[in-house]
């Protein structure tokens, strides 16, 4: 299991300093993988049973080759550390729970 809080604080922070505005909603996408498309779709129903905002499962072609599935919930939250380390650690113990990867959150740089 990763540091998720520190690449949290990381990120955000990075965001700030680079001038990214601090009073705005951002789109938080956390991602999911798994080479198991049954295991995919169950973490994916999981999370839209909680409430989340569930995109479509996409195959997805890996840079050695490997195929795997992947979709991204999305939440449109501030750009805090606590607001999205709250997703996180639901959305992380679900993919534990169905077994499939978390991979993480990204957003993108609002001026």
């Amino acid at each position: 299991m990763e540091n998720w809080r520190e690449i949290t604080e990381d990120i955000v922070t990075s965001l700030l300093e680079d001038g990214s505005d601090p009073e705005v909603l951002y789109e938080v996408e956390h991602h999911f993988v798994s080479e198991n498309f049954e295991k995919l779709e169950q973490a994916a129903l999981a999370a839209f049973k909680l409430g989340y905002d569930v995109e479509e499962p996409a195959e997805l072609e890996l840079e050695d080759g490997e195929k795997v599935w992947s979709f991204d919930v999305v939440v449109e939250c501030e750009l805090e550390v606590e607001a999205i380390m709250e997703d996180v650690d639901k959305l992380e113990a679900l993919a534990q729970q169905t077994d499939v990867e978390y991979d993480g959150w990204g957003t993108y740089f609002k001026e």
